[in-house]
């Protein structure tokens, strides 16, 4: 009898289990006590860890395994002692960045965990997602950069740069090392190598130096899918391979597709390490616990720079302050430890208040679009030239072709059904018709929600004999981008409606028809043209579309920032890079080696490689002095000399182009050989963010303490005194004077200092002038006054001229209230 009693306690106590399980989320929990970065000692047996601001973690220390091992054990302590063995699951534990771990457990058992004693916050976690060549040259890198390096083989020698993103990989040309220099160890770096489970290879080879994953939370989430997310570092989607290489992909590797050489890719600094930390995939994006898993092992494994291309779908709701929670506060201890963070600023474009990059220690980045254009045309036979986009061939010269039209050319009228028009499905077509001819096929919204592609209308074309083909958009919903797309045959994309409505009058009009509306004869002709040379632009770099505008905000009202984002612009724009395999996301690169994509996603690592070649020639600077000398000598204007314009929204939601401010471009568009010599440095460490946070209002202190462990005993008197390279003011009542620092990295100059405001608000810098010895710093005090309440912000510069022929500038933002 006992016996049956004890089966069926095991029984409920299982079932009991499997409920929790089942209700189950997770959820990321930070503990007291000190991580590693930040523990001074005073816990029995334990020799202090910290590191002093700019200070990389010392991994093999005996002290940093022992306490680590402390920390973990005490996280499996706190939840045995609270929950029954099989009612959770313990994740990650946080060691080095932040003090706690993540859990898979229920709301229930959460609760319980918030109340706990010892337990500073319990939050649940949320997802993120990804923020989805010649760009070297148009940014000046060959002739104006790598060469004080030593040139393109030892540009960013040394440095490693570590990747949060979708994975690599590893077999591709950019990151082979069979045609290169070998590679030797680079001894600061301690990651280690995965095994790819299907080959059993490492994914190592002295280019990439580190491979890991990290999947827990997307697993305990039912998320992942093995077949297509891979449980290994090897790139699922195309997105990490296409990131990694612009930042660090090897120099003059050919970009073929189709046949045709589009250029040579480079990364911008081809000669950098990289470390593989995959924590994003393919369909669903990836969860803050994996994310922050990542950044943690990256710190601890010695990366010099994060390239971040990924961020939250929304501000976090659960609490309350943008720059306060485990993504962030993780990031601010990886600065701590010398790390330069660059993070996409976020796809929400073109309106305001869309950023995903809040924090101050972040060098959040907008998208540009570069000097580069695809066009094409399509001439038809009655003369009239429609323009289009088209990454393709000519169709043959001399030659004119006939038109058919999709829905004529049907092997049967009953398959109607399958929307032939969109040339996804060759078996619909009779070939005798199409063979030799152009095929004209209608842009479907299938196109825009990715269940139709353009790459399939070429496959169909071609397996079908056909010269060409041309896609005619018929109607469009407002702010629809497309994007050219390489093709192998001639082909074309006419994306303007009254365009396409011409073509079809003009089919229709030369098209005999019987009474049936069978087609007796196909009369309508044209030719396409060669679109696969680029033109290049001198209205170039605008800020593009889609790339995620300011106001920065503080908490989740979308209460204003007294802090500027984005940081900076960097190209972002159809830019061609390595793509895997396996990648499935652009449609239209299914297979491919090689992608042209979009997103602030690629402006990110332009920076990161960028701030790595910074490194290599100061190895000594901290991350705020790599980020104030990328912004401090960026360009506000394009190649024709031109203030920069950004892509907006008109009144009718057709695409127009607007004067771009801060708001849209931060401090301007990056300019690499000035950022390797800014003369002036904005420097700020630790001390300098946490007296930040504990100076902006609303924050509440003990929120401030659970991330970072220290008391606000630091304060800045307002928060737009942080040492940034510009100033912003949300709420000016009457007068306001804010302060900065400058350091001189440079020999002794002298710096005459000019500002202007727009005006509405009236603006005095003093000194105006200062000279600097070398390594020497100086304060100059901004006062910001009212002159007239507008309702809108304004903009201005603080223009610091040296002798030596440095120039630092600076952008102010402000907003005039009475009170």
């Amino acid at each position: 009898m006992r016996a049956i009693e004890l089966i069926m306690c095991i029984n409920i106590f299982m079932l009991f289990s499997v409920l929790i399980i089942a209700r189950a989320e997770v959820y990321i929990v930070t503990v007291e006590g000190e991580p590693i970065i930040s523990y001074k000692g005073g816990e029995n047996g334990f020799e202090a860890t910290a590191v002093e601001s700019d200070e990389k973690i010392d991994r093999t220390s005996e002290f940093v395994t022992s306490y680590a091992s402390h920390l973990e054990k005490k996280h499996d302590m706190l939840l045995g002692l609270l929950f029954e063995h099989g009612t959770y699951k313990k994740l990650y534990s946080y060691k080095h960045l932040i003090n706690g771990f993540a859990v898979h457990t229920s709301p229930e058992q959460a609760e319980i965990l918030r109340r706990a004693p010892g337990v500073k916050s319990v939050e649940r976690d949320w997802k993120v997602r990804k923020l989805t060549t010649h760009t070297p040259q148009f940014l000046g890198l060959p002739t104006g950069v790598w060469p004080t390096g030593g040139g393109f083989d030892r540009a960013g020698e040394d440095i490693v740069i570590g990747f949060v993103d979708s994975g690599i990989y590893p077999h591709h040309p950019s990151f082979a090392t069979h045609n290169t220099e070998p590679y030797g160890p680079v001894p600061k770096y301690r990651g280690k190598c995965e095994v790819d489970p299907d080959t059993k290879k490492d994914f190592c080879n002295g280019k990439i130096i580190g491979a890991q994953h990290f999947a827990e939370a997307a697993i305990a989430a039912k998320a992942f899918n093995p077949a297509i997310d891979f449980a290994s570092p090897m790139d699922g989607d195309g997105h990490g391979s296409h990131t990694a290489a612009i930042a660090a992909g090897n120099n003059g590797i050919p970009v073929r597709m189709h046949g045709h050489e589009f250029g040579k890719a480079s990364g911008m600094a081809p000669r950098a390490r990289i470390a593989v930390y995959k924590a994003l995939y393919r369909l669903f994006g990836g969860f803050v616990a994996d994310v922050v898993a990542a950044i943690d092992q990256a710190v601890h494994d010695g990366v010099d720079i994060l390239s971040l291309s990924v961020g939250p779908n929304s501000p976090p709701a659960t609490t309350k302050t943008t720059y306060l929670n485990p993504f962030d506060a993780t990031l601010l201890s990886a600065v701590k430890a010398g790390v330069f963070v660059a993070q996409a600023a976020g796809n929400g474009g073109p309106f305001p208040k869309t950023l995903v990059s809040y924090s101050p220690w972040i060098a959040s980045v907008a998208a540009a679009i570069d000097d580069r254009r695809y066009k094409n045309h399509l001439n038809l036979g009655n003369g009239k030239i429609l323009a289009g986009i088209g990454l393709s061939p000519a169709t043959h010269p001399n030659r004119t072709f006939t038109l058919v039209a999709a829905n004529d050319v049907l092997l049967d009228s009953s398959v109607v059904k399958y929307g032939p028009s969109d040339c996804q499905r060759p078996e619909l077509l009779n070939r005798k018709l199409v063979q030799g001819n152009v095929l004209l096929c209608g842009y479907s919204f299938n196109f825009v929600v990715g269940t139709a592609s353009i790459k399939k209308v070429s496959e169909t074309a071609k397996s079908l004999g056909a010269a060409g083909f041309v896609l005619a958009v018929e109607n469009v919903s407002p702010g629809t981008k497309f994007d050219p797309v390489p093709v192998g045959i001639p082909g074309i994309l006419i994306i303007d409606v009254s365009k396409s409505m011409d073509l079809i009058d003009y089919y229709n009009t030369s098209t005999s028809r019987d009474w049936t509306g069978r087609v007796r004869s196909f009369k309508a002709t044209g030719t396409i043209g060669d679109g696969l040379m680029p033109i290049l632009h001198k209205s170039a770099p605008q800020v593009a579309l889609f790339s995620a505008r300011g106001p920065n905000i503080k908490d989740f009202s979308f209460q204003d920032a007294d802090l500027l984002k984005p940081d900076i612009l960097a190209p972002g724009s159809l830019i061609w890079a390595a793509w895997s395999p396996n990648g499935t996301d652009e449609v239209n690169f299914v297979g491919e080696s090689f992608a042209l994509v979009s997103g602030t996603s690629m402006a990110a690592p332009h920076i990161a490689g960028i701030a790595a070649l910074i490194k290599q020639k100061h190895p000594h600077w901290s991350p705020a002095a790599i980020k104030s000398a990328l912004m401090t000598t960026t360009t506000k204007l394009d190649r024709a000399g031109r203030p920069l314009q950004a892509q907006q929204y008109s009144e009718t939601e057709a695409m127009k182009l607007v004067k771009a401010t801060p708001f849209d471009y931060g401090t301007g568009h990056v300019n690499p050989r000035a950022a390797l010599d800014p003369g002036l440095v904005f420097d700020a460490g630790y001390e300098d963010y946490l007296g930040f946070l504990c100076t902006t209002p609303g924050i509440n202190k003990n929120e401030i303490k659970n991330y970072t462990n220290l008391p606000c005993n630091y304060t800045m008197g307002q928060p737009s005194n942080l040492n940034t390279p510009s100033i912003t003011v949300s709420h000016l009542v009457k007068s306001q004077t804010v302060t900065r620092t400058v350091t001189n990295v440079a020999e002794e100059e002298t710096y005459v200092i000019t500002a202007r405001m727009q005006p509405s608000v009236a603006i005095d810098v003093n000194p105006p002038a200062m000279t600097l010895k070398p390594g020497a710093s100086r304060k100059f005090s901004v006062t910001l006054t009212v002159r007239t309440v507008t309702g809108t912000y304004s903009f201005g510069e603080i223009f610091m001229k040296g002798s030596r022929g440095h120039k630092v500038k600076i952008p102010v933002i402000a907003q005039g209230y009475w009170r």
